[in-house]
């Protein structure tokens, strides 16, 4: 079992330390959240929390994320950054595939890049990309960049053309030493099936223990339809899961296939500025790691 620490929506500053925080005791991971604007008028409901309100978002702090994955990787060693999720359909695939190996060649093949849909039809329109067909849209999206960050001492050229995007034979130097992970964000069953046809794992958004159950059937069936006989170091399954917080938890959670347990010590969805002070956030990320993590490795 692998450990991810997840701490979004919190003061930028804080982000360099809880890296090097999460690093020195013991996660093998830090998720990166994705947020590219707040409008100021919408319609849309956050398809992850009971009531669907986004005013939690108004006024957060997010710094783009593959910058600041470039920051923490450059103040890390050993440290994976997964992004939970690169709003990808609403970005240029290539230019997403070329920052994407830049990263994982920079940091050491450190990458995992979780991907999925906006939630949100003002970041489509914010970005002129259009809101209907973007599951299509996205599956396009993981084509490209899956194509663009193959590794190899020797970057091959590489084509594409599709409904909605058409790349002439191109190259991008240097490629990644390793493949990155592409890892499917999403509940529905057709992110499920993303996740098992062109992905290399799974992310869960949260949500009760019988909803995962369900999630983590549905998705074990899928595999089974698909054909797909990868195993645990071939495809990641990321879970928020109250099982995590205990040894035994974490064994449950690995017992129905869980790979990674993502963690986090405070209910991020809340409206204003975050008002736990840095220490706090890094000595209950320690206390984790000293009670779970160190347990588990065992």
């Amino acid at each position: 079992m692998r450990f991810s620490f997840a701490e979004g929506m919190t003061h930028a500053s804080y982000y360099a330390p809880l890296a090097q925080a999460c690093e020195a005791a013991g996660y093998t991971s830090m998720t990166i959240a994705d947020s590219l604007i707040y409008p100021q008028e919408s319609d849309s409901k956050y398809p992850y929390t009971d009531t669907g309100d986004r005013e939690f978002l108004l006024g957060k702090e997010f710094i783009e994320t593959f910058i600041l994955c470039a920051h923490l990787f450059a103040v890390t060693r050993t440290l994976r950054l997964t992004p939970f999720v690169l709003k990808l359909p609403v970005r240029p695939p290539v230019l997403v595939a070329k920052q994407a190996s830049s990263l994982a060649f920079l940091s050491g093949n450190r990458l995992g890049l979780g991907v999925g849909l906006s939630p949100w039809p003002e970041d489509f329109a914010a970005m002129g990309v259009p809101w209907e067909r973007r599951g299509k849209r996205m599956d396009e999206c993981m084509d490209i960049v899956r194509g663009l960050t193959q590794p190899g001492e020797e970057p091959t050229f590489f084509s594409y053309h599709g409904e909605f995007y058409d790349v002439a034979p191109l190259q991008q130097c240097p490629a990644p030493t390793e493949k990155i992970p592409l890892l499917v964000g999403g509940h529905s069953d057709a992110a499920l099936r993303r996740a098992v046809r062109k992905g290399d794992g799974w992310m869960h958004a949260g949500g009760d223990g019988e909803e995962l159950d369900r999630l983590l059937t549905r998705l074990a069936e899928i595999r089974e339809e698909e054909g797909d006989t990868r195993d645990a170091s071939e495809f990641e399954v990321h879970v928020i899961s109250y099982d995590a917080y205990s040894p035994d938890g974490v064994k449950r959670l690995e017992d129905k296939g869980v790979t990674d347990c993502i963690v986090g010590f405070r209910i991020p969805y809340i409206k204003g500025p975050d008002p736990e002070p840095l220490e706090t956030k890094i000595k209950n990320l320690e206390q984790y790691a000293e009670n779970v993590i160190a347990k588990v490795d065992r």
